[in-house]
């Protein structure tokens, strides 16, 4: 796995050995960098569910101003504080290691996310109540956009019931990216 472009490209990054972790492929991220890229000069980015790092890296690598990384496996934020280093993009990040909906309360009041990424164990609903969760939370504003890596099967016609809106479906071999926003018309910070 590596860096795919910004001012870390074709750097490595290391990733846990095993199936702890499913790292988004060099494919499937240069896909959604390719997608989002225009966007993220100077905003704040969240990744949880975070993994070896990748995505948060990219999105610093390109011009992010902040990323929060939020991962309780001790092995893979291990592998977020390495790749941060090695791609000398710490200084612009924050490591949380916990639970995603333990630091979501804690960042509350602290923060408002332009971007949130969220790649949570497949077919186990976590998307769904992290979601619920950032549907009635100050860490959005109006035009923050989540993405979610998910199963293709994973179920998301209950965003209206959350006040969410599809924004787009890119769908790959076995997974997909849906692109979430706040259904207009609702107030926010």
């Amino acid at each position: 796995m590596r860096v795919i472009g910004g001012s870390a490209k074709r750097l490595q990054l290391r990733t846990l050995e095993g199936f702890e972790t499913r790292p988004t492929t060099d494919r499937i991220k240069e896909t959604l960098f390719n997608m989002i890229s225009p966007y993220l000069c100077d905003c704040t980015f969240l990744d949880l569910f975070a993994g070896s790092g990748g995505i948060g890296i990219e999105a610093l690598s390109r011009g992010a101003k902040e990323a929060v990384f939020v991962e309780k496996n001790p092995k893979a934020m291990e592998c977020i504080r390495e790749n941060l280093k090695v791609t000398k993009l710490d200084t612009q990040a924050e490591v949380l290691q916990m639970d995603v909906f333990t630091a979501l309360h804690r960042l509350e009041g602290t923060m408002c996310f332009d971007y949130i990424f969220m790649d949570p164990p497949y077919n186990k609903k976590l998307e769904k109540e992290a979601l619920l969760y950032l549907s009635e939370s100050d860490l959005i504003h109006r035009d923050t956009v989540i993405i979610v890596e998910a199963s293709k099967e994973t179920d998301f016609t209950y965003l209206s019931d959350f006040g969410f809106a599809e924004i787009k479906t890119k769908e790959y071999k076995t997974n997909k990216h849906i692109f979430i926003e706040r259904e207009r018309g609702e107030e926010v910070c």
